[in-house]
């Protein structure tokens, strides 16, 4: 008797990979290949604001401005 997959298995999508951390993200072919997928997967998170990240407000403001006074 085989074992059963749980689901069908598919090639990695390479070439979108590569469009994705190559091109879109303008990451060095070096920063792509000792990426991992699920660190490629948290910067596409990243770079289309998919995580829910509340705006900052007047206070995270003042914050910032008290760290980092202009000249």
């Amino acid at each position: 008797m085989s074992a059963r997959q749980p689901f069908p298995r598919e090639p990695f999508p390479w070439e979108d990979a590569m469009a994705l951390g190559l091109g879109v993200l303008r990451w060095s072919p070096t920063e792509f290949w000792r990426a991992t997928p699920r660190e490629l997967i948290a910067a596409w998170n990243a770079h289309t604001c998919k995580q829910s990240l509340a705006p900052a407000g007047r206070g995270d403001l003042e914050r910032l401005m008290v760290a980092f006074p202009d000249g």
